[in-house]
């Protein structure tokens, strides 16, 4: 198996069940992990999850304003699963920094973790 993953990808966008969530935006977080069992490992980026489609899966899905970080951290998922139908596994986390609760809370977080069914 082998693992690709991108860590502590950072995005300004407008998710959030609250309207001035949508308005006035936040900070977030975003890992990803994909797993799967390359054909060869060479140096042939055909042979492998390019990483830089990755953070394009990410960087347009988070443009798209969600009221929940679960169905946003899911449509990624989705996203990976048609670009890159031989994955694995798949798990994504999704940090909302400083969201708005009424004490001091560093970041809310949202993981989802997909696997391939035999």
């Amino acid at each position: 198996m082998l693992k690709v993953a991108l860590h502590d990808v950072k995005f300004y966008a407008y998710h959030g069940f609250y309207p001035e969530e949508q308005v006035l935006g936040g900070k977030y977080l975003v890992d990803v992990e994909v797993i799967f069992n390359p054909k060869k490992v060479d140096d042939e980026l055909s042979n492998t999850v390019n990483y830089e489609v990755l953070f394009s899966i990410l960087s347009t899905e988070m443009q798209q304003p969600r009221k929940l970080l679960e169905t946003l951290v899911q449509e990624m998922i989705d996203q990976l699963k048609n670009k890159f139908p031989f994955l694995e596994k798949i798990t994504i986390s999704l940090k909302k920094l400083n969201p708005p609760l009424p004490g001091e809370v560093g970041y809310s977080l949202v993981e989802i973790t997909w696997i391939k069914e035999a």
